[in-house]
């Protein structure tokens, strides 16, 4: 392993395996969720807005952006950053985005999540709509 993969932090599943470990590094998760969180519609972007527009462009590693994940015993707890288009309903959007986030963490890498906290820090009033 080089440097810059022994320092991020990793989660460890499957370590009883016969076959050997299985170890996921954070930004892999913050990765999924991130792009779980953009597809859902409604949300314009992510922090730094990232849209799934931009992914080809830009590389799968910009989806983290604001996106903070913890891990305590087993359990993720992921917290993100958005901005919702406008005329979305507010509560709707981020139940559907606390929805699927926590399902394509859990079926993704076999970690339970305990909660997605989800923080709205603008409103996209663009109208090409």
């Amino acid at each position: 392993m080089n440097k810059e993969q022994e320092n991020r932090n990793t989660y460890q599943i499957n370590a009883n395996s016969k076959v050997g470990e299985v170890q996921i590094a954070d930004e892999v998760v913050a990765t999924i969720a991130g792009l779980a969180a953009t597809e859902v519609e409604g949300v314009a972007s992510m922090a730094s807005n990232i849209t799934n527009e931009l992914v080809s462009k830009l590389g799968m590693r910009n989806l983290s952006k604001g996106v903070k994940i913890d891990v305590d015993s087993n359990a993720v707890s992921v917290d993100l950053v958005l901005t919702l288009e406008y005329g979305y309903n507010i509560p709707n959007t981020s139940k559907q985005v606390q929805e699927k986030v926590k399902s394509a963490i859990e079926s993704m890498t076999g970690l339970n999540v305990s909660n997605v906290n989800i923080r709205i820090t603008g409103v996209n009033i663009d109208k090409k709509k």
